[in-house]
């Protein structure tokens, strides 16, 4: 069973879109029917999928007779449009798929969400994909590789005996070495896989320890969903060649079940690491769930941008950090708010979480820019303040995104001058009092109180320390102590005052002069 509006979403992906009136997203869907113009009788189900029906009346007609909530039509944009109109007066969501788009792998993806979505939530993986790279291995005599789009390794055969040394280190390190990507690109071999369904033999390179290979592409309709790879040093023959295409087919359909499994998995999760983030009742419970260890993890905090996309660019993000199934990444993760939060297993050393966070960048789109901040280790109770935590660490980062991303227990310091800055722009420190009248003189007579302040202050009252810092003479500072004194109660011998007027100086707008916490 599937929400409707996790089905919207979920074939979006696949070019397909929603036209006509704007169904109840929370409709349940429990059951799938298919037309076939050889039965008598009409199926019935909550998804009707309208194979070879090209006229839109008639589609809305067997989707009515279906009882189905749903309406699924592989189309081209002028007949969605009519079919739009049609299901104005209907109850009916109408979902148009772009014709690029099998209705196998229309058929896969639907089938997959509404009868095996709750298989999903007990941890369950592709592995067939490991099944089906062996039947692809012995059908073609050769060692095989799955991969992503960004050159990860999704499965491979066991086949191993004449593997090259570059395919060992893609399985081990779980990803194209940098340099054999940086030789495919320069070969053209991802812009074949752009552009072309056709294999493609790649030439050997022993100078990288990598043996020939064939290639094709994976592709749903016009989306390249990864390439499959097979060890060979000459082409294939035409046989083997024919079964690598077959076989290009097949792994697409993998692929598809796999992302929404991938996808219902990541709605499971997410509502779970949104539970720790609020404080949620039995925590350690929720992390069993998550299966995360029971000790000491961190919340980081992710934001990112891409020109004016930010939403694109979040998402972006949350589909990088959350690649592979739960059992397959160190930490779990969720979209809340207006960033991803990941909840990562890590103690008092923030190193796992910084480097994390590096790989999660590295994985990005030279087009986007990220930011991120890291909370204190926390037990499973204690999330919800490393969450906190994570956030004022995150504001800091955003204000200097080009230096690494801030981590709260190593920047606390600066995390409070941050708080009392936020205070201050918001209207919460007072208005009036030395550091305001000193300021009000500056402005308007010219003179330096308010820095010859701040370096009194942070050399705790050493004037010749003092006059260092502002290249002056001590007797200038005496002198300008002594005409502030006329200004403003300056009251330097009280040690709650002086403390007093260092916060305000940390939280007040510096563009008088350095911040006092960089002095």
């Amino acid at each position: 069973m599937v929400k409707l509006h996790r089905l919207i979403t979920v074939l979006g992906g696949y070019g397909a879109r929603l036209v006509g009136p704007r169904p109840a997203g929370e409709t349940d869907l429990r059951s799938v029917a298919m037309h076939d113009g050889t039965e008598e009788t009409p199926a019935t189900g909550d998804v009707f999928l309208a194979v070879g029906v090209p006229d839109p009346a008639e589609a809305v007609r067997l989707a009515e007779a279906a009882r189905a909530a749903v309406l699924v039509v592989r189309t081209d944009p002028e007949t969605a449009a009519e079919l739009g109109t049609v299901a104005a007066g209907h109850r009916i969501a109408v979902l148009t798929a772009d014709p690029a788009v099998s209705w196998s792998q229309l058929a896969e993806v639907v089938y997959g969400m509404v009868f095996e979505g709750r298989e999903t939530e007990s941890g369950r993986g592709p592995s067939d994909l490991f099944a089906l790279a062996d039947t692809v291995a012995a059908a073609v005599g050769a060692p095989v590789t799955i991969e992503d789009r960004l050159c990860r390794v999704i499965s491979y055969s066991s086949r191993q005996h004449d593997a090259d040394p570059v395919r060992h280190e893609t399985i081990l390190g779980r990803r194209v070495p940098e340099a054999v990507r940086e030789l495919f690109e320069k070969r053209g071999v991802f812009t074949h896989l752009a552009n072309s369904d056709a294999p493609l033999f790649v030439p050997a390179a022993p100078e990288h320890g990598l043996r020939g290979r064939m290639v094709i592409a994976v592709r749903a309709g016009r989306e390249l969903l990864g390439s499959l790879w097979v060890t060979c040093d000459a082409p294939l023959s035409s046989t083997p060649s024919r079964l690598l295409c077959d076989s290009a087919h097949t792994v697409a359909l993998h692929l598809l079940r796999s992302r929404v499994s991938a996808d219902l998995e990541r709605q499971v999760e997410s509502e779970l690491v949104i539970q720790l983030l609020e404080a949620g009742p039995d925590p350690g419970a929720v992390i069993g769930k998550l299966g995360l260890p029971p000790g000491p993890a961190r919340v980081i905090a992710v934001q990112a941008h891409a020109g004016g996309e930010r939403h694109a660019a979040i998402m972006l993000a949350f589909e990088h950090a959350t690649t592979g199934f739960g059992w397959s990444r160190p930490g779990r993760s969720a979209l809340f708010g207006a960033g991803v939060y990941t909840v990562l297993p890590c103690g008092d050393d923030p190193t796992p979480a910084q480097d994390w966070l590096a790989e999660l960048f590295a994985s990005l789109p030279a087009h986007v820019d990220a930011t991120a901040g890291i909370g204190a280790p926390a037990l499973p109770a204690e999330l919800a303040a490393s969450r906190r935590e994570a956030e004022e660490s995150l504001a800091l980062h955003s204000s200097a995104p080009t230096t690494p991303p801030v981590c709260y227990d190593e920047s606390w310091d600066r995390i409070v001058l941050q708080r009392l800055r936020t205070a201050a722009a918001s209207g919460r420190t007072p208005s009036r009092g030395p550091i305001a009248d000193l300021a009000g003189h500056d402005a308007a007579h010219g003179t330096e109180y308010l820095p010859t302040l701040r370096a009194w202050l942070l050399t705790q009252g050493e004037l010749p320390s003092t006059a260092q810092r502002l290249d002056v003479h001590p007797n200038t500072v005496r002198h300008r102590l002594r005409r502030m004194g006329e200004v403003t109660a300056l009251d330097l011998d009280d040690p709650q005052r002086r403390l007093a007027m260092m916060i305000m100086l940390a939280a007040a707008d510096q563009e008088a002069g350095a911040p006092l916490d960089n002095e």
